[in-house]
């Protein structure tokens, strides 16, 4: 690997205008030796001699000018291609049954009774791309590492599928159950990659678009992460990325290029299959996306392979002394590369080579069959080749791999390069007929003309079949393969939950720093401490965790070189090229990916991590929602922490930054296990239950949502005889009522627990209630644990009729019920059908502002006096009081008057 100066230049390719001229002579020479080359050789030959010296200059390591794209050709010259180790021949062929397999999958998919669709259009286009890797690149698992992560491009499964077959790891009837996974079960097949619903299979989602690029970088990334901390061996570990043109629009596909070069991840490739098409048109019509793309790559700091024609180019590129053809091939644009691939190869002479006398000279010897056949680069294998093994063997910087094909490609006029091919899935007899014939394979016309077309397979003993297993054999096993080699962690004892369990004390702090002080304990444990990896978009400091700086220190690969302008204070920013935590700037889409990669790595290679992700809470499902389902189909594990939670805590950032929705947007994702904690003694337990089910014997494949905080209270000793299965369940009587004569029921989660308490008090004091407080620590698990119990009544009426968990936990409960938090109705109304007599909830409905809390919760009337008046409401109905009670409420607390609530704690941090 390059040194860390050469990885991560300060200054990229800047021209040293301020200089003085030491020899105003030489410099005279150089300019009059350009001069010459112009006036007696032309433009084109003084442009090629300057490229040649800032490509010699480069290889000299002199810092010249960054060339943002090059000419429309091949990076690599023909001269410099390596030599072809595999058979072509017999590659051909595997490639060919696998085209035909993959196709004949998704139009056999598409029969009448079944019609679950399917795409075959981009693995066609990319099919040589991914044969290369699997015959040459991609490392398996078999070596007991985790070998290569390959991130397929999502659209391409039905080919991956089809390699499968081949190497029987797939048979006929799982071909015939692709997208019927239930129906077909057990060989039912996910219409993408699932790691989720294929999980001995599949390692990465990828098919949420611009969300593979950013896993793979932050999987490069901790596989580096891993290897300095010496918790893996990653070294032989690379990561392929494999992407669409259209694709890379999404801001998530180039948002974070620069990270990897500035941490020199040349352990990354991605290879961006520029079939020039979209879903339904043009990605660059009147553009060249390739070019675009070099661009945006080459000023990242990325190494770029343009990979554009195949080897049927190279003699007439070899004869263009003029640049007459490069400069065609410069300025046309890609909507009319798409047409070239549908025409014939009259129209292609007459409208590419027929404008110029040269060009058409080039091509004067030629048949029209021969310049139709002119192809793109990704489908040569070997041009593939030396374009994989250049960017293995590139060091200090990521590569990308830019491969012109065409979409569709082999499956016929009526899908090459056409607009409407993504969505086309079926192929006529004709169709067929014609494929099969481009294909050379030896199904009769009979089978193709009766019933649904056959699948095709050589036979096991065949030359190609065994090619195929010796070399998946010599790159150490199968892919696309998921291994979970993990074993349980020893997980911490008792005692280390001890401190948290005790309160604060007569300090005031909020479960924010609750969660921060078992953290820190948790770190401590020698078992388990080094696993824990800390993520946060650059609010360390806001959450508390500045402690952690000196000790657990930041990461960079760089380690620090610089003086710290805090260097002499006890909690000074440390950076280390082993330190522990994720410092990962703005950018909680990045901070989502790293949790994803730590998260999964128990599968990848083997060695759990536990991620303790921290965010402002209403920039997690908020605004990286589709991560975290993609979280959930990984089967990652670990903690996100959405802090300075609630709609009023926050108060002086206004209306974006109020969260009162995230436990319900968390509520919509199977995997994710959410928690609303009041009391540092909740989360506690919460932590350690998570840490058993992520992390212990049996292991599930969920993640934990807990939401602190930033509202300093005096946190309360655990009490004695502690409800821990309530806890756990999400609902446990925190606190019966004492005085009143009147029952009533108040149950609150979060922030809205200490507000209840106060309630109770007033209750009891003011209105002769008696009012027991119940802190509902999930309302999210309570609603999934009921649907679970009425699901299994449904289904087994003969059986005795099985309670939720709520209704057993409330029944008997005196009076009527009322739920309050900071989130929206919505969240704790999620219970509402289950819990037994009257039910009403207040909520933070509507959008925030900034204001004091006080007045904030006076405004949407979830204070401790709104709660009053809505227990004393409840119970009017039900003619426990009389109604005059309420308007006195109202009037008594001047509930419509914000300006008369107590502003409260002024909003903090953690």
């Amino acid at each position: 690997m390059a040194s860390g100066s050469d990885r991560n230049p300060i200054i990229i390719g800047g021209l040293p205008s301020q200089v003085p001229d030491f020899d105003p002579e030489e410099t005279q020479e150089w300019l009059d030796s350009l001069d010459a080359a112009v006036d007696e050789r032309g433009r084109e030959r003084a442009r090629y001699l300057m490229l040649r010296l800032i490509e010699r200059a480069r290889e000299k390591r002199v810092a010249v000018p960054e060339m943002r794209s090059t000419d429309y050709v091949n990076t690599i010259a023909t001269k410099d291609e390596p030599f072809f180790p595999g058979n072509e021949e017999i590659e051909r062929k595997i490639l060919n049954a696998t085209r035909w397999n993959a196709a004949v999958m998704v139009s056999r998919a598409q029969r009448p009774g079944i019609g679950v669709g399917g795409h075959i259009a981009t693995f066609a286009s990319s099919a040589s791309l991914y044969d290369v890797g699997f015959n040459h690149f991609f490392r398996g698992k078999d070596e007991g590492d985790g070998g290569d992560q390959v991130f397929f491009q999502g659209h391409a499964s039905p080919g991956i599928y089809a390699r499968a077959f081949l190497l029987d790891r797939l048979g006929e009837a799982h071909l015939d159950g692709f997208r019927q996974e239930k129906s077909k079960a057990p060989n039912g097949l996910s219409s993408y990659p699932h790691p989720r619903l294929m999980p001995d299979f599949w390692e990465f989602p990828t098919v949420s678009m611009g969300l593979g690029p950013i896993g793979a970088i932050y999987q490069a990334r901790m596989n580096r992460y891993m290897e300095a901390r010496d918790i893996a061996d990653t070294s032989k570990s690379h990561v392929w990325a494999f992407l669409g043109d259209g694709e890379m629009d999404e801001p998530e596909s180039l948002g974070q290029l620069s990270l990897a070069a500035r941490e020199g991840l040349d352990n990354l490739t991605f290879v961006v299959n520029c079939n020039l098409q979209r879903l339904d048109g043009p990605v660059r019509g009147n553009g060249k996306i390739m070019q675009e793309l070099e661009s945006y790559f080459r000023g990242a700091g990325w190494n770029v392979i343009k990979l554009v024609w195949d080897r049927s180019w190279d003699p007439l590129l070899a004869q263009d002394r003029d640049g007459v053809l490069v400069n065609k091939l410069n300025t046309t644009p890609d909507g009319q590369f798409q047409t070239y691939a549908t025409e014939t190869g009259a129209y292609i002479r007459d409208h590419f080579f027929g404008g110029d006398h040269r060009l058409r000279a080039m091509v004067e010897n030629m048949t029209d069959e021969q310049i139709l056949h002119l192809g793109r680069g990704g489908h040569d294998h070997r041009k593939v080749y030396a374009a994989y093994k250049a960017a293995k063997e590139h060091k200090g910087q990521p590569t990308v791999i830019l491969a012109q094909t065409v979409k569709g490609w082999t499956l016929g006029p009526n899908f090459e390069g056409r607009n409407a091919t993504h969505q086309m899935k079926k192929l006529t007899v004709e169709d067929l007929k014609r494929f099969r014939d481009r294909l050379h394979l030896p199904i009769p016309d009979k089978d193709l003309e009766e019933g649904p077309p056959p699948y095709y397979h050589p036979g096991r003993d065949t030359e190609e079949i065994q090619y195929m297993h010796d070399r998946r054999k010599e790159l150490g096993g199968y892919v696309p393969t998921r291994v979970d080699r993990s074993k349980p962690l020893n997980l911490p004892e008792d005692k280390t939950y001890a401190a948290v369990k005790k309160g604060s004390g007569q300090q005031q702090i909020a479960t924010t720093m609750a969660f921060v002080r078992l953290l820190k304990d948790l770190m401590r444990d020698k078992e388990i401490g080094k696993r824990f990896v800390l993520i946060a978009p650059d609010e360390y400091r806001t959450f508390g965790m500045d402690s952690f700086f000196p000790s657990a220190k930041i990461y960079n690969p760089l380690g620090q070189l610089y003086e710290s302008v805090d260097r002499e204070l006890l909690l000074a920013y440390k950076e280390s090229p082993n330190g522990q935590m994720l410092h990962d700037g703005i950018s909680e889409a990045g901070c989502t990916a790293s949790l994803i990669a730590a998260g999964s790595a128990y599968a990848t290679h083997g060695e759990p991590l536990i991620p303790i992700y921290v965010f402002y809470s209403m920039f997690g499902f908020q605004r990286t929602g589709d991560q975290f389902w993609q979280m959930g189909d990984q089967l990652a594990r670990g903690f996100v922490l959405g802090a300075t939670a609630g709609r009023t805590t926050l108060t002086g950032e206004g209306l974006q930054h109020a969260d009162g929705h995230s436990q319900l947007l968390a509520s919509t994702n199977p995997a994710c296990v959410a928690y609303d904690p009041a009391f540092g003694f909740e989360i506690a337990h919460i932590v350690r239950d998570g840490l058993r089910r992520m992390y212990g014997e049996n292991a599930e494949d969920i993640f934990y949502y807990l939401t602190v905080y930033n509202e300093p209270i005096q946190q309360p000793a655990e009490p004695e005889n502690v409800d821990v299965e309530g806890i756990l369940q999400g609902l446990h009587r925190y606190q019966p009522g004492e005085n009143g004569a009147i029952p009533a029921q108040i149950l609150a989660s979060g922030v809205a627990v200490p507000w209840a308490v106060e309630a109770q008090r007033i209750l009891a004091e003011e209105w002769n209630v008696k009012a027991d407080i119940w802190s509902a620590t999930s309302w999210n698990e309570l609603r999934r644990e009921a649907v679970e119990v009425e699901k299994h009544n449904l289904l087994h009426p003969e059986e005795e009729q099985r309670v939720p968990y709520v209704t057993r936990k409330l029944q008997g409960a005196e009076g009527p019920v009322l739920a309050v938090s900071d989130w929206m109705r919505s969240v704790p109304d999620q219970i509402a059908r289950w819990v037994p007599g009257t039910y009403q909830s207040l909520g933070a409905d509507g959008f925030g502002f900034a204001d004091t809390r006080g007045a904030a919760r006076r405004f949407f009337h979830i204070d401790a006096q709104s709660i009053v008046l809505g227990v004393l409401t409840e119970l009017a109905k039900e003619g426990k009081i009389d109604r005059s009670a309420l308007k006195q409420a109202v009037d008594r607390y001047q509930l419509l008057d914000v300006t008369a609530a107590d502003p409260g704690a002024a909003g903090g941090d953690a």
